[in-house]
Parts: C-alpha cells; structure tokens; sequence
C-alpha cells in the first residue's frame, strides 16, 4: 500500500498567511525517499519560503526531470500546476509554459545528474536565455535511482560505496552559471534552513533566472563493498523470492554557522563538508569577484554558501521575446488565429 496524501487536520491556532492559508496549505504527498536525505530538508525550505511569501497555490507551476530531486515536486504545494518531464529536459518544458503564461511562479527541480549531465545543455540555454524561474539544483554527487554512480559534481578523490574512486574534475554548477551571465546565482546546505529558506523566497521574486546549487547528502549510500551488511551482499548470499531494501533510519543533518564563518560538516557515511559562509560586506554584484571567490575557495576545499551573485540592467526572457501579459489559454480564438493572410504574413518573415 503506498500513502499518497497527508491528512488534512489542522490545529485551529495555526499561523494563517496573508491569503488565509496555513503553512499545512503548502505541503504535498508524503515523501517516498529515504528517511535523512537531504532533498526532504529542501522541500521543507521550499514549504516554509511560499507560505512566507503568501503564494496562492494556484500561482505556483512545478517542474522536474528525472532522479530522486525530481520526486521532490510531488512533495511541496500540492494545489500548483505541475509537469514531470524526462531526463534532463524540465528547462524546456519550463521555457514553454512561462511563454504561454508569465503570470505564474515557476519552480524547477533537478539534480546533479539531471542537470549536468544528459541535462547540461538545457539548463545552459535556460541561463543563456535568462529564463523567469527559480532553479533548484539538489546536489549529491551521485545517481541515487541508479545505485550511486559518481555524477557530474563528485569531487575528484570521492570514493563510491564500492571503494572507486574518482579522477574526474568536477562540473561546478555556480560556476557554470556565473560563466554563463546567470542574473542570481546562491549556494546553500539543505540543512541550513535559517540560510536557505531568504535565498528560496528571494529566488522566487528574481526576474529573470535564479539558481541555488543545494549541497544535499544522500543517506543510503554508505555501504561498502566487502561488508556482510551491505545490500549487495545480502542479496549476493540470500534465496529470496523478490528484492527488497531496508534503508536504515538516519537523523536530519543540519548545521548553524555565522557570516564569514567556516564550519566542517560530518556526513552520514563519516566524510566532511567545509562550507563556507559569504560575509556580510561581500560585493555579490561584481561578477569577476564572485568567478574569483568560488574558484579561490574552491581550491581550498571549501564550498561558498550564500547569495554568490546578483545582477542588473539584463532583460529577462519575457523582456527579450516581448510575450503577452495576458496566458495564451485565456485568449480567445480570434486574437490567437488572427486569420490566413495574417499568419502567411508572418511565415513570409522567416523565409
């Protein structure tokens, strides 16, 4: 039996926004992922930043791929529109719905894998084109559906649960999006809720496109090769008559950690994390210096949490492409088929 929905009892003192919703108004279906990931705390952050904002649920569109980010959408607001797409092509699907309808808030989710690799191209184009979105990218350096192959974020030296280790340098998607003239580029920890839920909530009021790369650890990976408690031994060793998995329970990782400050997180297989937090008098308007930041602190070890950039002056998608204020579903037939010698017009254009 699978649980689809929460229920739907509220206590009558609970906090109302200013639409009249309480923060339960914003949840979704129950979380199928494992017990401790990270992409949980995420969609906590993402619950908390629209109920704060006082969204109207309908005003919401969600949108995903493919991975354990993108069941994350089944997870949060379940009365927005939402679509589903295949690997790696959710910045399409969200480049086409916010050109019919610019009226509503569009939340992307993805994953290390969804978007840096077979998705590496869409989420260029989304940035190129300075998209009106906010893009969730819940990083774990691994395929989590797959059995945790290293992504496209692994860090070179990891070691895989079967002990590989990897030799490939990392696609860092911060400076990917800073390279490629991204309008709000942040980072954050999916444990920080205090640092990340303002970084959501300002994502979502950004014109143009925002990206939050979201260190997220992946809980269910820690086994070994060689264990005799690992899942691939057990079934190796057990005449069953189907498989099954037992994800052992793991606690929320969260973290708290002031301006300027440095702090090592200790992850669930034992690993570490140094993050670090961006200062209270950095400049995150000069472009050069924030390529320069991340990549000085990148050789270092360390990961640069915060609000990373924050540009001005560029015209964002709707902008550009001039689209109508009014959603194409609202129009009606004769402004949208303006007649034959209208539309041959507009075909001669392109010949």
């Amino acid at each position: 039996m699978s649980i689809t929905g929460k229920p739907r009892v509220e206590h009558p003192g609970q906090r109302r926004n200013a639409v009249g919703l309480s923060r339960r108004a914003y949840e979704g279906g129950m979380s199928t992922l494992c017990a401790g990931c990270g992409h949980d705390s995420v969609t906590a952050a993402i619950v908390q930043a629209c109920f704060e904002l006082s969204l109207p649920p309908q005003s919401v569109a969600k949108l995903s791929g493919i991975g354990c980010s993108s069941k994350t959408t089944a997870y949060f607001v379940s009365g927005a529109h939402g679509f589903n797409g295949v690997h790696g092509r959710m910045p399409a699907i969200a480049a086409g719905a916010s050109a019919a309808n610019r009226t509503l808030k569009y939340i992307g989710v993805s994953g290390d894998g969804d978007s840096l690799s077979i998705g590496l191209g869409q989420l260029g184009h989304a940035i190129r084109r300075n998209m009106d979105m906010l893009y969730m990218l819940e990083n774990n350096g691994v395929y989590g559906l797959t059995k945790g192959q290293f992504s496209a974020s692994a860090d070179i030296g990891s070691k895989s649960k079967k002990g590989e280790r990897n030799d490939h340098p990392p696609i860092d998607p911060v400076l990917l999006a800073l390279s490629l003239g991204a309008t709000f580029v942040a980072r954050s920890f999916s444990g920080d809720k205090e640092q990340l839920v303002p970084l959501i909530k300002a994502g979502l009021m950004h014109e143009g496109f925002a990206l939050i790369d979201v260190l997220s650890p992946c809980v269910t990976f820690n086994d070994h090769e060689g264990s005799t408690k690992s899942y691939a031994y057990v079934r190796e060793h057990q005449q069953v008559p189907i498989a099954t998995d037992f994800v052992e329970a793991r606690r929320e990782i969260t973290v708290s950690y002031a301006e300027g400050e440095t702090v090592s997180v200790e992850l669930h297989d034992g690993s570490r994390v140094v993050l670090r937090k961006l200062d209270r008098d950095y400049d995150p308007t000069d472009r050069a210096l924030a390529l320069a930041y991340v990549q000085e602190r990148s050789a270092r070890n360390e990961h640069v949490t915060g609000l990373i950039y924050l540009g001005e002056g560029r015209k964002d998608f709707h902008a550009r492409h001039q689209t109508p204020d009014e959603p194409l579903n609202s129009l009606p037939f004769e402004r949208l088929c303006p007649g034959k010698a209208a539309l041959g017009g507009i075909i001669a254009r392109y010949r």
